[in-house]
């Protein structure tokens, strides 16, 4: 029988994933098959460019998948079984169960609540396709004089807020940070982000945290704290993963990410790796990985050399966990490129304007291509498989 892998989550991760293990494993060996909730590949970096009304193109997966051997099953998981080997999933096609040899788990994040109250009844947020649509359709009914509040000074707040103002300077748009906006940054590239906010029109509230969310406005911190004006909150205070795999039985850290080794292999279940967002990975700094797209990028390489190695006899090998920059639009015209030396301090030159917004539209195009190219052309050799597993765990001679 084939050796079968799947792959949980069509998002940056999961979608390269798959796509390397079907260019670079044999077909008559193995079965991929990728589980996703939604039929069209998310560009997650976009989502707020979705959200103001902007045109982005949409990617369907079964085109993404076409001609490569890998099995779409649009489904929503459930559960993961590790002790069975078996997920557990819920779409179009009722209940069922996936058997896998071998599981990629790249489900991602969404956005964390942090138990603030009235952000889940009142708050909108840009991580899932689906609320990033929810957030278009609300700032589309907005008219000119229109409050939008911004939660977090994070990349994606910075990128969500400039976005907004650029686009709809009838709209008043306003940010929320914990501490000095763009504090991470080098002096001059702090400098850059304050001018293109003073630019842009957006008001900031510094050293300012929100204590609750109502439908009109956003409550700070304190025993009577003020209250923000705000028509749409813009929740964007950081991510969360799924508790799917603490459920599970895989050992995860305090974050609810899945513990892995150097190979993003999981350390409690050996048949499980773990890519994106929802991998507890340590960067060749020491220090646990940001949920980004760069280290999406880092993991989902590391896995599948990993898998591919181990499953056709050769030595693994190891690539770079070193998180480099932060490359942060604020706009369509202007941007950010901040480098960071190995303990993620900023270094102190960056890149700005216009060379920085064209090199992320870069960035954008190349993922872009990468997605509807998942296999960079099926070579005419692929690995066979040193061994293939029985289905009671023992290996056997291919």
């Amino acid at each position: 029988m084939k050796h079968r892998i799947v792959v949980l989550g069509a998002g940056y991760a999961g979608a390269f994933a798959a796509g390397n293990l079907a260019r670079r494993l044999s077909p008559a060996d193995i079965e991929i098959t990728v589980v996703n909730a939604v039929p069209d590949f998310v560009e997650r970096m976009r989502l707020h460019q979705v959200a103001i009304g902007q045109d982005v193109a949409v990617r369907k997966l079964t085109d993404v998948f076409a001609g490569t051997g890998v099995r779409l099953r649009l489904a929503r998981v459930t559960g993961v079984h590790p002790e069975r080997r078996t997920v557990a999933v819920t779409g179009g096609d009722g209940d069922g169960e996936l058997a896998y040899d071998t599981l990629l788990y790249a489900l991602g994040s969404s956005v964390a609540h942090h138990g603030v109250p009235g952000v889940a009844e009142h708050a909108f947020d840009v991580t899932g396709w689906s609320s990033a649509l929810r957030l278009r359709e609300r700032l589309a009914g907005l008219g000119e004089g229109g409050t939008v509040l911004v939660v977090g000074e994070g990349l994606t707040g910075i990128e969500t807020a400039t976005e907004f103002a650029e686009s709809r300077p009838d709209l008043s748009v306003a940010l929320a940070a914990r501490g000095e906006l763009g504090a991470w940054l080098s002096p001059k590239a702090r400098r850059h982000l304050r001018q293109a906010f003073d630019r842009l029109g957006i008001t900031v509230h510094e050293h300012t945290g929100i204590a609750a969310v109502e439908p009109t406005k956003a409550i700070a911190d304190g025993l009577a704290g003020p209250s923000i004006p705000a028509d749409v909150t813009v929740w964007s205070a950081g991510f969360a993963v799924h508790p799917i795999a603490a459920a599970s039985g895989l050992e995860v850290a305090e974050t609810g990410q899945i513990v892995v080794d150097r190979t993003m292999r999981s350390v409690s279940h050996p048949d499980v790796y773990a890519a994106g967002d929802c991998a507890y990975a340590i960067g060749d700094n020491g220090r646990p990985l940001p949920m980004s797209c760069a280290s999406a990028g880092f993991t989902n390489m590391q896995a599948t050399a990993a898998i591919i190695a181990r499953l056709t006899g050769r030595e693994v090998p190891t690539t770079g966990l070193k998180y480099h920059g932060n490359h942060i639009s604020l706009g369509r015209r202007d941007a950010i490129f901040q480098m960071v030396d190995g303990d993620v301090r900023s270094k102190p030159w960056y890149v700005g304007g216009r060379t920085a917004a064209r090199l992320k539209s870069g960035v954008l195009k190349g993922a872009g291509w990468g997605i509807t190219h998942p296999t960079f052309g099926m070579p005419k050799r692929k690995r066979r498989l040193a061994t293939a597993p029985d289905r009671s765990g023992v290996s056997v001679a291919v």
